[in-house]
């Protein structure tokens, strides 16, 4: 049996953090204009993709060096420096010493999400039906990413820049495999795995809104769970927000919680 200790929370936020400094080296490379950016900072990835953009942030704060006033000064001026805000979000794991210091500096908490883990382990598909998913093809980046970016954006209008970016990005990561699902042969809904280390982040599930409630989010996450057992992963994550609909689902696929982590800014 797992538990939730630090040497998980180290596993599980390296695998986010890696997934998204990939992401911005990307962004960099097909986007230089962006000014992409990340650098690593006592054990955590401070990674600048965009101002405002929700991957701009450090990953796994305190959890593999003690967080110093000295290298929390070195990482706030790499995003203020590039006009972003100082965002961290922060396992319980990175200890008591390090969240009194992040007090002692005017930060202030505005965001609480639970990262969920299970073994990686096969699961039953349903057999034929109108529900159908599949491993995104090369040439079907632009799909994926139209459907992506629609899925998100109906709830997030403001991000729609961002998004378009973010999806066709996310075809051109590596270790990232990219899944479509359709309904009667209507892709519907996409998703992403991120790869590290044998840790698979479950990461990227949007539906389109004319083809929600069609069980479509939960053949995904079976489908990649299948897989990840493939393909000799052990370790599957996800980050939801605390007690939401996506908690709830991860819960129905055996998903249980590890911790749940505060998202920190810096007051300006």
């Amino acid at each position: 049996m797992l538990s939730s200790n630090l040497a998980l929370s180290q596993r599980l936020e390296r695998a986010e953090g890696h997934a998204c400094k990939q992401f911005a080296e990307a962004r960099g490379q097909l986007f230089p204009e962006s000014g992409s950016a990340w650098i690593e900072c006592a054990g955590a990835y401070a990674i600048f993709d965009g101002i405002g953009a929700p991957t701009t942030q450090t990953f796994g704060l305190g959890l593999f060096e003690q967080l110093t006033p000295a290298s929390l000064d070195v990482i706030e001026r790499f995003f203020l420096e590039r006009g972003a805000r100082v965002h961290h979000e922060v396992s319980p794991f990175a200890g008591v010493a390090a969240l009194a210091l992040l007090c002692s500096r005017r930060y202030q908490p505005i965001e609480i999400s639970n990262v969920m883990f299970r073994r990686v382990a096969a699961l039953p598909q349903a057999g034929s039906g109108p529900v159908r998913v599949r491993l995104a093809g090369p040439d079907e980046a632009h799909l994926w990413a139209d459907i992506s970016s629609r899925g998100w954006t109906h709830e997030h209008p403001e991000l729609l820049d961002f998004l378009k970016q973010f999806s066709v990005i996310s075809t051109a990561r590596p270790d990232s495999p990219c899944f479509l699902a359709e309904f009667d042969g209507q892709p519907g809904a996409a998703a992403v795995l991120s790869i590290h280390e044998g840790v698979a982040l479950f990461a990227g599930a949007a539906t389109i809104p004319e083809l929600r409630r069609r069980g479509l989010q939960s053949a995904l996450l079976e489908y990649r769970m299948n897989y990840a057992v493939e393909h000799g992963y052990d370790l599957a994550m996800m980050v939801a927000e605390a007690g939401g609909n996506s908690q709830r689902n991860a819960e129905r696929q055996g998903f249980q919680v590890a911790y749940t982590r505060i998202k920190w800014q810096l007051s300006v």
